[in-house]
């Protein structure tokens, strides 16, 4: 059972606004896309795209449409995954979406499980920076989510899933401090931190905010977008930066790199299960309980 590739299109098109994304999504061509697109269109009656000054936008036809394709597609695979337990085959699309952290270091195994379990599922999965996976879920781009932070858009509900805990590091060969126990030699090292927009970047905030440290005080001389760029200028510089235990675990093993304590301040958080409030659809739903049920096992 197939949702009509027409509508898939547009879709796809109107979350993107860029007609080439939308081919790359759904391994097409970008002329493939105008044609369905133009076809939609003549099918409708009504024009869906414009462009503004270069910039393709959706019509108001086109935004109302955006609106009712995703609940059609929606239902769509809700009725797809329920027909194929009925045969004894699960079937079916979950899209997922990750920060950061948790799409590098936390998600990967808990798919690969799922996947095996379940391989007929088909998984989807979108990683960002916290405020870039909310932005997804208000946009109904994804199904559920899991995110570093909680309770910072009114209409998402987070759930707790996995504790953790955020370090200073450093390069071991570099290294020259063994603890600090004053807060202000913190704003005397030369420190990368991680973009703004990140879940791991509010919460080093507010734990330094506790301390009467504010981020203008440190000497942040330079912000990356992931983890992994992170750890590696790390390995080639001597400056400091606010990890995830989970992203430096081998770091940890082989000795390259080196937690400095910091005396009287732990950073700790949770990592959190997110989708729009009301019932969670039914492949979401399996997916947060499989997930509960592997963090119960380890």
């Amino acid at each position: 059972m197939d949702a009509d590739f027409r509508l898939k299109v547009f879709y796809a098109a109107a979350c993107k606004l860029n007609f080439t994304k939308a081919a790359n999504d759904l391994f097409i061509t970008q002329p493939a896309v105008t044609k369905n697109i133009k076809e939609l269109e003549q099918q409708t009656g009504v024009t869906l795209f414009e462009r503004n000054g270069g910039r393709l936008m959706l019509t108001e036809a086109g935004e109302i449409l955006k609106e009712h394709a995703k609940k059609i597609l929606d239902q769509y695979n809700q009725a797809d995954y329920a027909l194929s337990l009925l045969n004894g085959k699960e079937s079916g699309m979950l899209k997922l979406g990750a920060s950061t952290t948790v799409s590098q270091y936390v998600i990967p195994t808990i798919l690969a499980l799922f996947h095996a379990k379940h391989p007929g599922i088909q998984l989807q999965l979108v990683n960002g920076n916290t405020e870039q996976i909310e932005r997804g879920l208000l946009d109904k781009e994804i199904d559920l989510a899991i995110t570093e932070g909680s309770a910072s858009k009114n209409s998402i509900k987070y759930i707790p899933f996995l504790k953790d805990e955020i370090v200073l590091v450093t390069a071991t060969a570099n290294n020259r401090i063994q603890q600090i126990e004053d807060y202000n030699e913190l704003k005397k090292l030369p420190l990368v931190m991680r973009e703004n927009g990140s879940g791991t970047l509010a919460i080093i905030e507010q734990s330094l905010k506790e301390k009467a440290i504010h981020l203008p005080e440190l000497d942040i001389r330079l912000q990356l977008g992931s983890s992994e760029s992170i750890k590696e200028f790390l390995l080639h510089s001597n400056y400091y930066a606010f990890l995830s235990v989970h992203a430096i675990t081998r770091y940890l093993q082989d000795g390259s790199l080196t937690i400095i304590e910091i005396a009287d301040m732990d950073i700790h958080r949770k990592f959190y299960f997110a989708h729009m409030y009301g019932t969670l659809s039914a492949l979401p739903n399996l997916f947060m309980k499989f997930a509960f049920q592997q963090q119960s096992h380890t």
